[in-house]
Order: structure tokens, then sequence, then C-alpha cells
């Protein structure tokens, strides 16, 4: 359909699971694609399927915890392709346990992996953005436990939670510069951080303990949140800002 023709997009954690089939379907809407991950091979491996497929996409050896490398990958970004059209911050980190046995060291890891990574990346995009003055989008990776209380991942809501706030705030600040920012909340979604937790059982269904209740009545896939995403991202949703789409199955509402 080419939703992102001539556009260049920024995918943090674009090296497996929902930014991987984010950076891959991006590309196939016509992007050229910057995608960020610790691991060079599985990158080189993403850019080379990209290219195999005709699409152009670029990887940045990142750590997103590593906040002062956030303006760096943006340069890098425009230095190769010319210019920043959009970005889907999307990398991040989870772990789980009881409230009262969490200790500094694990909000830590969550808070700057999901909440602080992905505002000093944003603050890099954004920077970029009203430089070239032709507006944008941005696309926050949030959680559906932002919304919802659910045993054992305490710091991992606070962190996710922060992430759907600050897509409200900046997308008013950011507004008048035409640049959008909202952020999607998957629930469950299939990928090598989740699969430990998966049990299949006898019938062929599936289950995880934080993806119960689902009235769809399946796990999230990769790419549920990628489709979504590149709505966001593209123009058919360019009178929306400051929003949370909730990519969870209706986990939310049941």
């Amino acid at each position: 359909m080419g939703l992102l023709n001539d556009k260049v997009v920024l995918v943090t954690g674009g090296t497996s699971g929902i930014g991987r089939a984010a950076a891959v379907l991006f590309a196939e809407e016509g992007a050229k694609v910057a995608i960020t991950g610790r691991r060079a091979e599985v990158g080189e491996q993403v850019v080379d399927e990209i290219s195999k497929a005709g699409g152009e996409a670029l990887f940045i050896r990142a750590d997103a915890t590593d906040i002062a490398g956030a303006g760096d990958v943006v340069r890098r970004t425009v230095e190769h392709f010319g210019r920043l059209d959009a970005a889907f911050n999307n990398a991040g980190t989870a772990m789980v346990g009881p409230l009262t046995e969490l200790d500094e060291k694990t909000w830590d890891v969550l808070v700057d992996g999901n909440l602080k990574s992905t505002f000093f990346y944003l603050q890099a995009e954004a920077a970029q953005m009203k430089r070239q003055k032709e507006g944008g989008s941005i696309v926050l990776n949030g959680s559906v436990f932002a919304e919802l209380g659910i045993e054992g991942i305490s710091i991992y809501s606070a962190s996710k939670g922060g992430v759907t706030a600050l897509a409200r705030a900046v997308a008013v600040e950011l507004g008048p510069d035409g640049i959008r920012v909202n952020s999607v909340n998957p629930t469950v979604i299939r990928t090598p951080l989740t699969e430990s937790g998966i049990t299949r059982n006898e019938d062929g269904t599936e289950y995880h303990p934080h993806g119960e209740k689902i009235p769809l009545g399946r796990l999230g896939e990769p790419e549920d949140v990628a489709n979504a995403t590149l709505f966001l991202l593209s123009d058919l949703s360019s009178y929306i800002t400051g929003q949370t789409l909730m990519v969870d199955g209706g986990q939310s509402v049941n």
C-alpha cells in the first residue's frame, strides 16, 4: 500500500519481537528504516531481510539505556538517510516479582529501560523533526499493564504508565510543530521475552498468566502491534495525537 513511502523511520529495539516485525512492515510500506539493538549480528540479519525484499535499512548498534547515545543514533540516521520523519520507540524490558521482594536495582533496570530511555530518544527525535520544520510522528511502546492491575509487575506497570503519560504531555508540547506523539499499549505478545511464560494446553490453546481474560481468545503476535503502529505513524492518523491505542485483544475492557 505504500503508507510510508519516502519516509525515514527509526525503530529502537528493532532486532527481535515487536521491533523486528515493525521494521520489516515499515520497509514493506515504503519506508527507509534505521533499527537499533545490542546484537550486531542479529541486527544485520534484519537489514539483510529488508534489503532482499527490496527495501532500505540501516542497523545502528546501541543500547537504549545508554542515554548519551540517543542523539548519536538520530544523527547517524540522518547522516545516512538525510532526514527523520517518524520513530517507534519500542525498546524496553520486563522483570517480575512480589512487591516486598523488589529492590532498587530492579527499579533502576525497569525505569531506565522503559521510561528514561524512551524519554531521551523522544527528545532527540523531536529536536531533529523540529529542525526539519516538516512535522513528524512518534509512537511509544507502552503496555496494557499501565492500565490494569496485575500481581507481580508493579515496577513494570509504573514504568509503562509513565510512557503513556509522557505521550500525552509531549503531544501537547509538540503539536504546534506538527509532530504527533501517541502510544501503543499491547497485552502479552509472543516474543522471545515472553515465550518462557507461555503454556501450551492439550487442546492446542495457549496460556500466559498475564494474558488471561482476552475476549479475542489468543495471545498477541508482533505483527498485531506493528500494524497498529503503522497506522499511527502514517498519514491515515494525521489528526490523532496524544492517544493510547490498546492492542490487547479486548483485555482492558473485559
